[in-house]
């Protein structure tokens, strides 16, 4: 079978003329050809495999190439790597690998075109397009990767016990190609998985993440999350996610899986907003719940303030990962904090709660309303509408109050230096509390968001606090 179609860009033509300067063979195998065969757009990333020198055969093309691109060698892992217009081409030379127990990284020897295949993770990224000029564009297809394409199943070359015991990143793989594409994975692999899944203890936090985050931006990330949780993957890696599994009853009260619940929230997240950490505050949104969980006879079961202690796990669960403690990780604390706020002001929507709503949540406010709209998983047809309708109230409120009083990233319109020059003031704790005076009567609406308002009643302030205005 001949798949030329494939290979009408001419960076493919420049390979092959080094590759037959050179005296070698190469082949493209990998993402590039799987994504070919299942239509899924314009690859940018093209895996190149030289049985010879994968570095050697960069430079070469590199020669041949108009601007002759700067050609990046990791000799470690006998790879190079150069850009050519808007593709990112990476060389390696055939391989052969053997794995020891603790360690992910192999010892690595020359091999054949046969062996590099049989390295490969999964059938469907074993495929590979001959570059030779005798045979430019055949499939060389050992393990019948397209038959698995065509019945959507993630299958391994080797035996899976093997294939997830030598690198255990590979189970993450597994699981994010099949979110991604939305195949299975071949129940042989999948009991793999289950058996090896401690394994995965051996992996960078760093490298768990880049496969979470592909998880999470992918169209329907529940699919990825109940494999893991399946597998017993996700006890290893956010054993808070796990921690919300089951319902409990007592006195035949009983509360929802909020396990379930998170992820029917994070694909509906998924529906509405690419922001990947928008993804996250939604997977998180209600980690605080196993911790807080209580049973009264009053009230039934209540998750007191698990907002607040949902944020702080947020924190501790970003640092064990390694993931930023930045503005990213400051954000997805606010949203979790701040995740019960609307439906709070959606059954009683005044001017000065909104105006709190907007204060708090600053530029993230909208994110907020996304996130709460996404927690909306009743079955109840009425009631999902009803919740939606009192949501479009509050954002329609929102938008009406922000016009008027501009709280948004609130700035007071009195500032502490004129309060103190008024005054006649050094650095006080005076001035933090007129100014604080403000700011809730500027939210309450007891006076404008304004200049001249907001002096007056920086007088008035200072009179109570026994300040005397410094006469001009």
């Amino acid at each position: 079978m001949n798949f030329k179609e494939a290979l009408q860009h001419n960076i493919f033509k420049y390979v092959a003329d080094a590759s037959d300067k050179l005296g070698i063979e190469s082949y493209v195998i990998g993402g590039f050809v799987r994504d070919f065969l299942l239509q899924r757009g314009d690859a940018k990333d093209i895996d190149i495999v030289a049985i010879g020198s994968g570095i050697e055969l960069a430079n070469t093309v590199s020669s041949l190439l108009p601007n002759r691109p700067k050609v990046k060698v990791f000799k470690t892992y006998g790879t190079a790597m150069l850009r050519f217009e808007d593709l990112e081409i990476e060389f390696v030379g055939a391989r052969k690998e053997s794995y020891n127990e603790n360690s992910r990284n192999p010892v690595v020897e020359n091999g054949t075109l046969e062996d590099d295949q049989n390295r490969r993770d999964f059938t469907i990224n074993a495929l590979a397009l001959s570059l030779h000029k005798d045979n430019y564009g055949e499939l060389l297809d050992p393990f019948d990767g397209i038959s698995d394409l065509e019945n959507k199943i993630i299958r391994t070359p080797l035996e899976p016990n093997i294939t997830y015991s030598d690198d255990p990143l590979r189970m993450m793989r597994a699981i994010r190609f099949a979110t991604q594409l939305n195949f299975k994975i071949e129940q042989a692999s999948l009991e793999a998985i289950s058996e090896n899944n401690h394994r995965i203890k051996i992996i960078t936090k760093e490298r768990i993440v880049v496969e979470l985050h592909k998880i999470l931006e992918s169209n329907k990330p529940s699919i990825g999350f109940k494999l893991l949780e399946k597998t017993g993957l996700l006890e290893f890696i956010l054993p808070e996610l796990t921690a919300l599994k089951g319902i409990d009853e007592k006195e035949g009260q009983r509360h929802k899986d909020n396990f379930y619940h998170t992820l029917e929230v994070v694909d509906n997240i998924s529906k509405t907003t690419d922001n990947l950490w928008l993804r996250w505050a939604a997977l998180l949104h209600d980690i605080g719940k196993a911790p807080t969980k209580k049973f009264s006879d009053k009230v039934g079961w209540t998750f007191h303030g698990h907002e607040f202690v949902g944020s702080k796990m947020v924190y501790k669960l970003f640092k064990r990962l390694r993931m930023p403690l930045n503005d990213k990780m400051k954000f997805v604390q606010k949203m979790v904090l701040m995740s019960s706020r609307p439906i709070v002001l959606a059954t009683d929507v005044t001017d000065s709660a909104i105006r709190r709503l907007v204060f708090d949540a600053g530029d993230y406010v909208d994110d907020l309303m996304t996130l709460c709209e996404a927690d909306i998983t009743t079955k109840n047809p009425r009631k999902f509408e009803k919740y939606h309708n009192n949501f479009k109230i509050v954002r329609d409120k929102i938008v009406e109050v922000e016009a008027r009083d501009h709280v948004r990233n609130f700035q007071p319109p009195v500032s502490g230096e004129e309060i103190m020059k008024t005054f006649d003031l050094k650095p006080s704790k005076e001035i933090g509390i007129i100014k604080e005076a403000i700011k809730e009567a500027i939210l309450e609406g007891d006076i404008p968001n304004e200049h001249e308002s907001a002096f007056a009643l920086m007088l008035e302030k200072g009179k109570a606090l026994g300040l005397k205005p410094v006469e001009n």
